[in-house]
């Protein structure tokens, strides 16, 4: 079993402590495999608001409900976009593998009644407009990083590793992220990602974890753009691990067909 990436990453901390010595007992990459490997259940459906907010401050709404399934292979998700009407019925799949192979991912638009599949390229594109990549929005394998623990903060009043993670296979987008995670749940709770000038140019915040049914769920993050000024919220609410879902579901076919509610 594993978490998402809407779960790799933390409010706001400020103390980082030296690393000198202190962490003999575990290692970044043991910490990154925590939040990986982090129980989430057989099956979920939730229902999800995105809200995306310019540099000016307009805002854009959109309303998705989310069915999720782990596999023995990985996990499996589909988000169906219901609200607004210019979004309504796009649907979006990810399969994501413990192996550690790329995601497979796809999107279906029905303006043009295709299911395109977003290729490698295309990973570092915005998804739906916002200021998620549809690589934020897939499983990062922890096999596709090397992993650093770097210090510890206290977020909150909860202490927290700090990882830096580097890729094994470089890209344009990001050199290195910084990721907190809270040591009692091992959910991330921030996330900074770097460019090659060593500038933050993405923030992922975690302001909200709930349990539900045993299992920690993170019901609200936002995703803040520091280029752009921008930002995009994403909320979380009606968590049921108790839904019917089987593998079959999840398939070009269901993407097409739209929810079971």
């Amino acid at each position: 079993m594993k978490t998402k990436t809407l779960r790799s990453l933390v409010s706001i901390g400020i103390t980082i402590f030296a690393v000198t010595g202190l962490y003999a007992e575990i290692s970044g990459k043991t910490v990154i495999e925590n939040v990986y490997n982090r129980p989430v259940g057989k099956t979920m459906q939730a229902d999800l608001k995105m809200v995306i907010t310019n540099a000016r401050g307009a805002t854009r709404e959109r309303e998705i409900v989310q069915n999720s399934i782990d596999t023995n292979a990985g996990d499996k998700k589909i988000m169906f976009f219901l609200n607004p009407a210019d979004v309504r019925l796009t649907s979006f799949m990810t399969w994501s593998w413990n192996d550690g192979r790329d995601d497979d991912q796809w999107i279906y638009l029905p303006a043009l009644k295709r299911i395109k599949r977003i290729t490698s390229d295309g990973k570092t594109d915005s998804f739906m407009g916002s200021d998620f990549t549809y690589d934020d929005l897939g499983d990062r394998h922890p096999s596709e990083d090397t992993h650093s623990l770097i210090g510890e903060e206290k977020i909150d009043g909860l202490d927290c590793y700090v990882v830096e993670s580097i890729p094994v296979v470089r890209n344009n987008l990001y050199v290195r992220t910084i990721t907190r995670v809270l040591k009692d749940s091992w959910v991330g709770v921030q996330k900074d990602f770097y460019n090659g000038k060593e500038e933050i140019v993405k923030t992922l915040i975690i302001t909200r974890r709930e349990k539900v049914d045993g299992y920690w769920v993170v019901t609200d993050m936002t995703m803040k753009d520091l280029q752009k000024g921008s930002s995009t919220r994403i909320t979380m609410e009606n968590v049921s691990f108790s839904v019917a879902l089987d593998e079959p579901f999840f398939s070009e076919r269901q993407m097409r067909l739209g929810p079971r509610r």
